[in-house]
């Protein structure tokens, strides 16, 4: 039954690729072995996983591969970049900058280091969901030792200006990180270009398996581990390796780098087309986030006078899987704090739905998606406490 979904939430769930799940299989039969032992099989794993590092080193074309650390996720990436800097340079100073619209990943960490006496200031963002790089500049303080900013925002899809950002932190001698969990392997990516000094990225974001991601840390960057034990990642997080997921990772990411063109293409096509056939299924909607910089696969859109959870169920029912925030606050009733920080209202931001498009998508799915929508729409508003009734008839 599930093979009939139309899958337009890529941002929480991707399918394996075939050739992703060939090379894990295979692994499954052949690579048992401990990347740390001293044996013949601890030698193939220990080549397997070398493998994967430098496909990934590649994808973010860093010139290291020794400074990708793998870990569990894309949030234990951003845990042990924030917590890790914060530890290792809290003699320097307790003071962290990072932005209003950052995922729960960034926000939570944060608040467990205020627990910490750590203290953060947090940057607005435009209309368009915009970092200023002037207002992180006025931010940082004398105590100030980490910078974080994301890379693209994970429901509205704005890209923010990484690069002036980082030309401002080593100017200030700054730590810089950027949570690039959704752009890794979605658009290029080069960290020397960006001049960041961590990364945080994830594996099922470009069709590799869950429970892998990575962190990206500059060689001389100072940060404590996360977890204690073993020397496995160059020293930088103990516990052996998850091979399987990394070999995974890894042949992910070589498709990546060499489908990236083609795929950005595919889903610029068919968001184009979404948002010109949009005013011809539902009125009264908003596009949320920075049409001319943001994620090429992703369109937010707040139609306004219902609710999106109940948008979403509806075209559930439908076989189509959109979202209506981030996954991972997914759950929470209150507004999201990303929407409200543009300067959407509650009631705007309550009725947002998040489309991110992946390789498997086609025409067919859209239009699909906009008859189930414009059916869901009308339902909602018929109910709505808000909808002016006089409306009503133009759906």
């Amino acid at each position: 039954m599930h093979m009939n979904i139309i899958n337009l939430d890529h941002m929480s769930a991707n399918p394996l690729l075939t050739e992703v799940q060939e090379a894990m299989i295979e692994a499954i039969r052949k690579n048992y072995g401990n990347p740390s032992s001293q044996h013949k099989l601890g030698d193939q794993a220990l080549a397997a996983l070398d493998k994967a590092r430098d496909s990934v080193t590649r994808l973010i074309h860093a010139t290291n591969p020794k400074e990708v650390v793998f870990t569990s996720s894309g949030t234990e990436s951003v845990n042990h970049a924030i917590k890790g800097v914060a530890l290792a340079k809290a003699d320097k100073g307790k003071h962290i900058v990072t932005s209003n619209i950052e995922h729960n990943a960034v926000l939570r960490t944060l608040r467990r280091l205020k627990m910490m006496d750590f203290h953060v200031t947090s940057v607005p963002v435009d209309s368009l969901g915009r970092v200023s790089p002037g207002e992180v500049e006025k931010a940082i303080q004398d105590d100030t030792i980490l910078v974080s900013i994301m890379h693209s925002n994970n429901e509205i899809g704005t890209i923010q200006p990484i690069e002036e950002i980082a030309k401002i932190t080593r100017k200030k001698k700054v730590i810089f990180h950027t949570d690039a969990v959704d752009s890794v392997g979605v658009v290029p990516m080069d960290v020397e270009k960006l001049g960041v000094d961590l990364l945080s990225f994830a594996s099922n974001t470009f069709y590799g398996p869950t429970g892998v991601g990575g962190l990206w840390i500059r060689r001389g960057t100072m940060i404590w581990p996360l977890l204690d034990g073993g020397v496995q990642e160059n020293n930088k997080r103990a516990g052996t390796e998850n091979l399987l997921g990394i070999i995974g990772m890894g042949v992910a990411a070589d498709l990546a780098q060499r489908n990236m063109g083609s795929r950005i293409a595919h889903a610029k096509k068919l968001k184009a087309m979404l948002l010109r056939e949009l005013p011809n299924y539902i009125t009264e909607y908003v596009i949320n986030g920075d049409p001319e910089n943001g994620l090429p696969h992703l369109l937010s859109v707040s139609i306004k006078y219902i609710e999106g959870e109940s948008i979403v169920l509806m075209l559930d029912e439908e076989n189509i899987a959109v979202s209506t925030r981030s996954a991972c606050a997914a759950g929470a009733l209150q507004a999201s704090h990303v929407l409200l920080s543009i300067g959407r209202d509650f009631a705007d931001a309550q009725g947002t739905l998040v489309v991110t498009f992946g390789v498997d998508n086609t025409e067919e799915d859209v239009l699909k998606f906009l008859s189930a929508l414009k059916a869901s729409v009308r339902t909602l508003r018929e109910i709505s406490p808000l909808f002016p009734k006089s409306a009503a008839a133009a759906g």
